[in-house]
């Protein structure tokens, strides 16, 4: 997947709270690994369900080819810049009647080139996620994410490495999981 993330969702002070509650910790001293613990769990949290929790802009690099193609992020909900690159990595903008965009219910992003394009890829922006904030997220989502950072949190002393993520962060986040036949 050529994506990249070009605003990431910020997660509130509130997250870190939640998560500071769960563990029993007072202080602050703890706070930027446990941020940092709470943002892997987000990450961690969309590799498990093929979906982007918290609402980001992001834009994925296709090729220049006829023919509909799938956005590989999802839930997308706004598909906002379709821009042409050319040979030598230069930008253009394609005139309207160049591309096609559509959105499924799934929450799927697609992209139609019309043959008339002249670059060799396609740069498309887009902003996905479930939800605009931490709070909006479901509580099974939310209350995974809390435990895998926990989890992480305690087993950091811990020699080697177990299987991510735990069963019980799995059985949260398994209604949300989306499954791909291959």
């Amino acid at each position: 997947m050529n994506r990249v993330i070009l605003t990431r969702a910020e997660l509130p002070t509130s997250a870190l709270a939640e998560l500071k509650q769960w563990l029993g910790v007072t202080t602050a001293r703890d706070d930027a690994p446990l941020a940092a613990l709470l943002a892997a769990a987000l990450e961690t949290c969309e590799a498990f369900t093929g979906r982007m929790p918290l609402v980001a802009v992001c834009e994925q690099i296709l090729p220049a080819t006829t023919g509909w193609q799938s956005l590989a992020t999802r839930p997308v909900q706004a598909i906002t810049v379709v821009e042409g690159i050319a040979a030598d990595g230069a930008r253009l903008a394609l005139p309207a009647g160049s591309y096609e965009i559509d959105l499924d219910a799934d929450g799927t992003g697609r992209v139609c080139l019309s043959s008339s394009t002249a670059a060799r890829k396609a740069a498309v922006r887009f902003k996905a996620g479930l939800a605009e904030d931490w709070d909006s997220l479901p509580d099974g989502l939310r209350q995974g994410m809390i435990r895998l950072a926990a989890h992480q949190h305690r087993g950091r002393d811990t020699s080697g490495a177990a299987p991510l993520p735990p069963a019980s962060v799995a059985a949260l986040w398994r209604p949300w999981r989306r499954m791909r036949l291959t």
